[in-house]
């Protein structure tokens, strides 16, 4: 059979095609335009060198466009050399399980299609990002490069072929590129296995006396979920709620919160919940945890997962090091501390870490926006924080509520929450931040709330393995009762400008440990709109959304 031959089409930029936190991401209708797909992922494939394109991993989170997306991809990955492609079956790869192929099989990259935990459906949102060889996002170097690509692209490359069948595992050619359709969840539990104690898993699970609940929210880590949990640790049927991917999500936001994840948290309230509950978001990369009738914040997640780390296999060793973004809640450090390990405040945006985890200078990393993840890979990864929940759980025979409470009484409690503004003016929006960026320093020493403000500042971060240098990444203000707020504008929606605000606070008396959030955070709450003036610069009087 003759090789389809390779066309050059002419184009013209886009204006609109930089990279966020976590790649481009759209609407559906701006990822509809002609040319517009192609274009960029024109742009990151000349942004690889032409010797490098040996195996690139492509596949997504199911969401409404990622089927039609894999065919264009492919195309343009036949007529730019590529020897290999990796392509999940049905187009499904979730993030994580992405990275872990990518680190398997020594490929130069990967495309993943989605936009995270955005909504999804033709009317929602559809993203494309890229993911370099160890595995982990695209530092800033890389995507600054595919920008100024985009801003000048005069030409892409595609082969004129019929569509390739992605719903089969199996090899065939597209030119002198073969595409490789593989299971999308194999490599990834066989990872998982090598990390956790699942005979001991197993043991819990499949005995009848603790349940679970996990809630795929029709999203991409349902036929993972259903691998790990249902089949290879006997998890009962029906452990795995919502575990279909729909191109829609079913209708949910695939952001697994206290207010996305109504169901899951109704389930866990009811008088005969289940004992552990959780769920992951859009592609993967998130996760959710509850006991009965009771919500473990990320922060505190990535704290009790140092802190009980040797039960797992993977981890038995310790710990080279902790890494948090700035956001998250301090508890992170305390258990540092206390293991003599360092603990590193990077930016929020996963790349940050990678070269902390690439230089063995970490071990687990996390963010408060329910995202943690470890040295196994590099990105966060939803199932895995499950797992290794499940793991401690078997491993101490508590609850998970018990395990929360006795981690509080031996290193306090960080109360913690974030309040988002979304949907803003994007000016206002930047107005509002330069302006704490300017005025912070300039606080320092006054009361505000009844607290005295003892450090303002406008965090750097200096990498400490290339010592590049991200400016501009928040405002921090700390107080002499070691409260903290931190103001951020977030790069991850599609609309306008997100502004979120956390509020935390230190609390080491375990009477002090049940402190409603009224009480937790009144006087923080309204030191922050004194500062900031929210209100009267937004004309909000609430937060779209409180975690």
């Amino acid at each position: 059979m003759a090789r389809p031959e390779i066309r050059t089409v002419p184009t013209t930029p886009f204006a609109d095609q930089r990279p966020g936190t976590s790649g481009l991401r759209k609407k559906v209708s701006e990822f509809l335009q002609p040319n517009y797909l192609e274009n960029f992922v024109q742009c990151i494939f000349d942004s690889i060198e032409t010797g490098q394109r040996q195996i690139l991993v492509l596949g997504g989170d199911g969401r409404f466009h990622n089927r039609q997306a894999i065919q264009p991809i492919l195309k343009l990955a036949a007529a730019n050399g590529f020897a290999k492609v990796l392509v999940g079956r049905g187009g499904i790869l979730s993030t994580p399980a992405a990275s872990c192929i990518i680190r398997k099989t020594g490929a130069c990259g990967g495309i993943i299609l989605s936009a995270s935990h955005n909504p999804g459906g033709p009317h929602g949102d559809f993203g494309v990002k890229f993911n370099v060889a160890n595995g982990g996002p695209a530092p800033e170097p890389v995507t600054e490069a595919i920008y100024e690509l985009s801003r000048h692209i005069a030409r892409y490359y595609t082969v004129d072929a019929a569509d390739v069948d992605i719903d089969h595992l199996g090899s065939l050619q597209l030119g002198a590129t073969t595409v490789e359709v593989i299971d999308p969840v194999e490599a990834y539990a066989a990872l998982m296995e090598s990390l956790f104690d699942f005979d001991r898993m197993s043991d819990l699970l499949s005995g009848g006396r603790f349940r679970m609940r996990f809630d795929a929210m029709h999203a991409v880590t349902g036929p993972y979920a259903h691998e790990i949990l249902e089949k290879r640790l006997g998890a009962p049927v029906g452990t795995v709620v919502n575990g279909t991917p729909l191109e829609d999500f079913g209708g949910l936001h695939p952001d697994p919160n206290l207010v996305n994840a109504r169901q899951l948290i109704d389930a866990m309230n009811a008088p005969d919940g289940p004992d552990f509950g959780a769920a992951s978001d859009g592609d993967g990369d998130r996760n959710m945890v509850l006991g009965r009738n009771f919500f473990v914040t990320p922060s505190d997640s990535l704290a009790i997962l140092a802190a009980n780390a040797e039960v797992a296999p993977g981890y038995a060793k310790g710990l080279a090091g902790i890494a948090r973004s700035m956001p998250t809640s301090r508890a992170a450090d305390r258990v540092a501390a206390d293991l003599n390990i360092p603990c590193y405040e990077t930016p929020t945006g996963w790349k940050y870490f990678g070269n902390l985890l690439d230089a063995g200078l970490t071990s687990l990393c996390g963010e408060e926006s329910f995202g943690a993840g470890s040295d196994h890979i590099r990105e966060k990864d939803g199932l895995w924080a499950v797992l290794f929940w499940l793991n401690i759980l078997a491993a101490r025979k508590v609850s998970v509520e018990a395990l929360v409470r006795a981690h509080w009484g031996k290193f306090g409690r960080h109360y913690f929450t974030r309040h988002d503004y979304e949907g803003l003016d994007v000016s206002v929006a930047q107005d509002l931040v330069g302006a704490l960026e300017q005025a912070a320093p300039g606080l320092v020493g006054r009361t505000f709330a009844g607290m005295a403000l003892t450090q303002g500042d406008d965090f750097t971060y200096v990498d400490p393995v290339d010592h590049s240098v991200a400016k501009h990444q928040g405002v921090r203000l700390v107080f002499s009762d070691r409260a903290r707020i931190v103001y951020r504008l977030s790069g991850t929606g599609t609309q306008g400008a997100t502004l979120r605000i956390y509020l935390e606070r230190f609390e080491r008396e375990v009477a002090q440990h049940d402190l409603s959030p009224e009480l937790a955070f009144g006087a923080l709450a309204a030191a922050a709109e004194d500062i900031a003036q929210v209100e009267s610069r937004t004309g909000r009087t609430r937060a779209s959304i409180t975690t």
